[in-house]
């Protein structure tokens, strides 16, 4: 009896780990690489293929399925050392709104950003190309914002930091997917090394008004929250900001649907400061993030969170009026 109880566990774990390694291992040879083609296809078809004789021979006991256990095996491997040899790339070719990567020169309390964006929409893919150099004072840095857009429901959200220099001069960085000409965004395809990672360094006016404007399909609902933390703390994590901007300019990395996205990159960068957040499960669901923030009481508590969610929600103040420079302004009544 305990030797067949073992037998079918054994078999189990085996059919758990063939269907999962299967599963990864035919993906990743279909979207790796950046690219997604008729010979990646077929090859990911045959992957799958052999993953499936090998479950269905442990299932009814074949007298091969040591045999193709061991192909599926060889297969695995050496999609999983073709996997780690796919690098991340600079020079592709990028859709417009992504071709430029920002950088930036730190001097004493000064930092400079190069190539900071500031398009001009028509609609969402209509648009006029600008960007722009600005130095800014660290000593002038009062605090942040945390956007949080939503097109898809409460629990998933694109998050976008906004440093606070004073006097309506705000720098907003959103940490996106850069995808190349042609290319959609998919969630599935962003687990595969399928997208290099971009800090989109912008004026408010284009990531913000973007999403309160001309993000029509769906439309993007955006709500500000002001995070209380010292100043010392803002000035950290802007720096940290910088410091990866400046390492993606030199040494490109792959975006990743987890790992690597608008939300867990900035739970990383905020552990740069003491007394940071501990990771939870509402920064993988990232639409709970200011929920997350206010249970934690990184936000007033002198409001509930409906009503500061009320306050928060920007669309309603400046989606009747076209963007202009009073734009800051105008979304922080």
């Amino acid at each position: 009896m305990l030797i067949k109880m073992g037998l079918f566990l054994k078999i189990s774990f085996l059919i758990i780990w063939v269907i999962g390694s299967t599963t990864w291992a035919a993906l990743a040879v279909n979207f790796g690489d950046s690219n997604s083609s008729t010979v990646q296809l077929t090859i990911a078809l045959l992957v799958a293929l052999i993953g499936l004789l090998t479950i269905v021979a442990l299932l009814f006991s074949f007298a091969v399925r040591k045999q193709l256990l061991m192909v599926h095996t060889v297969i695995f491997i050496i999609v999983l050392f073709w996997w780690f040899n796919i690098q991340p790339a600079n020079d592709r070719l990028w859709q417009a709104d992504v071709s430029k990567l920002a950088h930036a020169s730190v001097e004493g309390s000064l930092v400079t950003v190069h190539n900071i964006r500031n398009f001009t929409y028509h609609s969402e893919f209509e648009y006029q190309s600008n960007y722009y150099d600005k130095t800014f004072d660290l000593n002038k840095l009062e605090g942040i914002d945390l956007f949080a857009v939503y097109w898809m429901g409460p629990a998933i959200a694109h998050i976008i930091m906004s440093f606070d220099f004073g006097e309506n001069n705000h720098l907003a960085v959103s940490i996106e997917a850069r995808k190349e000409a042609g290319e959609g965004y998919s969630t599935i395809k962003g687990f595969f090394k399928q997208y290099e990672l971009i800090y989109i360094v912008a004026d408010e006016r284009d990531v913000i008004g973007l999403r309160t404007h001309y993000r029509k399909d769906p439309p993007e609902q955006v709500y500000r929250y002001r995070p209380k933390a010292p100043k010392e703390n803002a000035r950290r994590l802007f720096l940290e900001y910088i410091d990866s901007i400046n390492t993606l300019y030199k040494e490109p990395a792959f975006y990743n649907t987890i790992l690597a996205n608008c939300t867990s990159i900035i739970w990383l960068h905020s552990r740069v400061n003491p007394g940071h957040l501990p990771f939870s499960w509402k920064i993988l669901l990232s639409g709970y993030v200011p929920e997350y923030l206010y249970e934690s009481g990184r936000l007033e508590k002198q409001l509930s969170l409906t009503e500061i969610r009320n306050q928060a929600y920007i669309n309603p103040l400046v989606e009747e009026h076209e963007i202009s420079a009073l734009f800051t302004e105008t979304i922080r009544p």
